[in-house]
């Protein structure tokens, strides 16, 4: 398989593995309701997206990465800026003396890889990930994405028309388009053929095109050809009053088999009228898959263009906020990409790590509403500063572009009456300190979360956590002595909280005050705290 390389890529393809874990802060005073799962999150989305996995590996549905595209322009306000000094000073770390010779390609490219691969291992078996960009980075985007996600679960590439109108300042071409990349975790889990069908729909109302019913209890149907063009058989058919009889092929061949050609007649499922040339099937819509296929030409009645994202913001901040954000047409028309198996599933988990504005939240509380689904979303956005503040028509002041995609949110939720809510996390310490100490602000119920992923690479079911059992996997029984610093000791007392089961019981504490024999007696694991928890 063709690979991509570049100046700084050896430093970065193993990097998702070197970010430390941060710990998530929830800030009430920021968010909105009462125990919502969907989550904003204010920070650098590669460490966001670190401190994310111990708690959604392998469960997330639907991916948008939207952003950055890497124009080379300075003064937009979102994170094009691969020559932001936070991104600068993030190169010089990671790649090193490197950093001094790279393009602003090799940079995009360096900060990019590391981010895709966190994302895949987000992704759920049966998920997809959307990738928009234009033609600044496409074809190096593709090379990279196959090699972290392998050609074989590339579906395509979506082309869309943001631009409505013509540029009449453009030099050459007048640039309209932008793409999406599409991709699945896993292909063969998205599609397969036989008598489980299972194909990519989107929906579509057939009805109209289905104009009979003989009132017979199966429904609608229209009227299609019986015959061929190509042969599939070694028989033609045709009617002699009314009886199927067979006869060699002359040029009109059937497009089922003798078996379901007859079954059909039996059935009255085939037609005949005297101004038709041949007879026709009863076509029922009972029997038709639910919606038709994507088209990689986004249809623009249904997507909506740039200025549409646009007139969205206005509408919530009174005034112009930024230049073609993306409009909330189009995440719902993305998010309505399903399996034909997986039409009713309206509760899952979509998450946009480059979230500006906040359209993909924006879409999927708009959607919810709509059908009455739970999606639920998760938004990563960095603290970057706007070239101006951009005042609100109430009198607010939005310095940052996270500012702008919490309120956007917020003021959503209150102006269409949305029944759901987001809770505002901000990134803060790395769990192990310089020391390599577990830092003093982590609390039980985040090391019991770490510990859990670490030791079984599966997200924790904290309804199963009970004092300091957090849970079980392979014949492990797990526990976590974890209250206050320097009494998180596993001593004999404590062995009466140990379930009776034949599971090897792995316990985390600070010390241990049992000699070998009596662990052994018990099938215990001792591992101490926090030279034996497992960085990853």
């Amino acid at each position: 398989m063709p690979t991509l390389n570049w100046i700084g890529k050896e430093a970065v393809v193993n990097h998702d593995k070197e970010v430390p874990f941060k710990l998530l802060k929830k800030i009430k005073s920021a968010s909105v309701g009462e125990s919502s799962q969907n989550l904003i999150i204010h920070g650098d989305n590669l460490e966001g997206l670190k401190a994310l996995i111990p708690y959604y590996h392998n469960k997330v549905k639907c991916i948008k990465a939207l952003r950055p595209y890497n124009t080379g322009n300075q003064s937009w306000v979102y994170n094009d800026k691969v020559n932001s000094p936070k991104i600068k000073k993030w190169l010089g770390k990671v790649v090193g003396g490197e950093a001094e010779d790279l393009c602003r390609h090799d940079k995009w490219l360096c900060m990019m890889y590391p981010r895709l691969k966190l994302l895949k291992e987000l992704l759920s078996d049966d998920g997809i990930i959307f990738v928009s960009i234009d033609d600044n980075e496409l074809y190096p985007l593709k090379v990279i994405l196959d090699e972290i996600f392998n050609p074989t679960n590339f579906f395509t590439c979506l082309i869309w028309k943001g631009m409505h109108t013509v540029r009449n300042s453009s030099k050459d071409f007048n640039q309209n388009t932008e793409y999406i990349l599409v991709y699945a975790k896993d292909k063969t889990n998205l599609i397969k053929a036989g008598e489980s069908k299972t194909y990519l729909r989107v929906p579509q109302d057939k009805e109209e095109n289905y104009p009979y019913d003989d009132n017979d209890g199966n429904g609608k149907y229209k009227f299609d050809p019986l015959s061929a063009r190509n042969p599939n058989t070694n028989y033609e058919f045709y009617f002699d009053k009314w009886n199927l009889k067979w006869r060699p092929p002359k040029g009109s061949f059937c497009r089922y088999s003798k078996e379901t050609l007859q079954d059909m007649y039996e059935k009255n499922e085939i037609a005949y009228k005297e101004s038709w040339k041949e007879p026709k099937a009863k076509r029922y819509l009972s029997r038709v898959q639910e919606g038709v296929p994507p088209s990689t030409l986004l249809p623009s009645e249904l997507v909506g263009f740039n200025k549409d994202g646009t007139s969205e913001l206005g509408e919530l901040f009174g005034n112009k906020v930024f230049d073609q954000p993306k409009p909330v047409s189009l995440i719902k028309y993305l998010l309505s990409i399903q399996r034909q198996a997986d039409k009713n599933n309206k509760d899952y988990l979509v998450l946009d790590s480059f979230a500006g504005s906040g359209t993909t939240g924006h879409a999927v509380l708009q959607l919810n509403k709509e059908d009455g689904g739970k999606r639920k979303f998760i938004l990563i956005q960095m603290d970057e500063r706007l070239e101006e503040p951009i005042k609100t028509s109430d009198g607010k002041s939005l310095n940052t572009v996270i500012e702008v995609t919490r309120e956007r949110i917020k003021r959503a939720i209150k102006k269409y009456e949305y029944n759901n809510g987001f809770e505002y996390c901000e990134l803060s310490k790395p769990l192990f300190n310089e020391e390599g100490q577990i830092e003093d602000e982590c609390i039980f119920e985040q090391l019991a979360t770490y510990i859990y992923f670490t030791e079984t690479q599966t997200n924790i079911d904290k309804k199963k956590i009970s004092g300091n059992f957090i849970g079980d996997y392979n014949e492990k029984d797990l526990y976590l002595i974890f209250k206050e610093k320097g009494k998180n000791v596993l001593n004999k007392s404590f062995l009466s909280k140990i379930k009776k089961s034949e599971n090897t019981k792995v316990i985390y504490a600070d010390r241990c005050l049992l000699d070998e024999n009596a662990l052994d007696e018990m099938n215990i694991r001792f591992k101490q705290i926090p030279y034996e928890v497992e960085r990853y």
